[in-house]
């Protein structure tokens, strides 16, 4: 099906359709080639890369519940070296955009790995900011607004890349996070990451997964999500690039009345790894039927 009607440009790229994989679903994008052509793919957002290599954590990694999926992977990748020598000469030959996500322990290791990713072939970057901050006794950067801004000021500082801040929906009021990393510079952000949840083996009377705790995504959040996207949407001014839970081009066009620029699509890739052209096709089809000319047009035109 011809794209006419829903190319966007998000922060200054073209891209085909308003429909991304989301990081930690979607590989580096070249696991999908043999099911669908990227062209189809707005952004490949790729798994998240750390400052050195991670084996991630121990025992269950995965588990299935209603719903949706637990996940508690630990970041698990072959570090940014690596990545950049091994990984990035293939990925940017992909026939789509290339976004790179990045975790670090401290704000300066944010901007460290900023600064080394400000290379041909990375398009943005996404900070992921549900991490542990090492120097501050762990408290997780994207629960604490004065920590989320410092990450973003790193990381603005050290790239000309542009930056989208991945916001945890673990908080008390997301709108505050999203306020502060804009403060701070950010020229998106990203919402939800998954929501902290758990599963019990009650045969055996312990947590099913190894981390005892992991990420919740998958439909179940998608409510949470869209509420999370519609409110921060209606607070901020920078772009809103929104997920959770999208499985059909219905929750798309859901997320992108509620006020997200574009959408990423994340556990539904583990069902159908077709799901964004798909999505893709039925936004350009319904688009067809509504009369709408440019996607960009239903950003935020709910009606309350």
């Amino acid at each position: 099906m011809k794209r006419e009607r829903i190319g966007i440009n998000f922060l200054g790229m073209p891209m085909n359709t308003p429909v991304m994989g989301a990081s930690g679903t979607f590989g580096f994008g070249t696991e999908y080639e043999d099911f669908l052509a990227m062209k189809d793919v707005g952004a490949v957002i790729s798994k998240g890369i750390t400052p050195l290599p991670r084996a991630g954590n121990p025992g269950v990694r995965i588990a299935e519940t209603a719903g949706g999926m637990l996940n508690c992977i630990g970041l698990e990748n072959p570090g940014i070296d690596a990545f950049m020598k091994h990984i990035l000469p293939t990925a940017k030959q992909l026939d789509t955009r290339f976004i790179v996500n990045i975790s670090a322990g401290t704000a300066d290791e944010y901007g460290e790995m900023a600064a080394k990713l400000d290379v041909n072939g990375v398009d943005a970057l996404e900070v992921n900011i549900s991490c542990p901050n090492v120097k501050e006794g762990g408290i997780i950067f994207g629960t604490d607004p004065q920590a989320a801004a410092a990450v973003t000021k790193s990381v603005k500082a050290r790239t000309r890349k542009p930056v989208i801040v991945k916001l945890s929906p673990n908080v008390t009021d997301i709108t505050v996070m999203a306020q502060a990393v804009e403060a701070a510079g950010a020229d998106a952000v990203a919402l939800i990451n998954t929501l902290t949840g758990m599963a019990i083996d009650i045969t055996a009377r312990r947590p099913l997964l190894g981390n005892i705790t992991g990420g919740l995504s998958g439909p179940a959040v998608k409510p949470v999500a869209l509420r999370m996207v519609w409110q921060v949407a209606n607070k901020v001014d920078i772009p809103v690039l929104g997920l959770g839970g999208i499985a059909t081009w219905q929750d798309a066009v859901e997320f992108m009345l509620a006020g997200a620029s574009a959408v990423a699509v994340g556990a539904y890739n583990f069902i159908n790894p077709r799901a964004l052209a798909e999505i893709a096709d039925g936004m350009e089809a319904w688009c067809r039927c509504e009369g709408i000319h440019r996607i960009g047009d239903i950003v935020g035109a709910l009606e309350t």
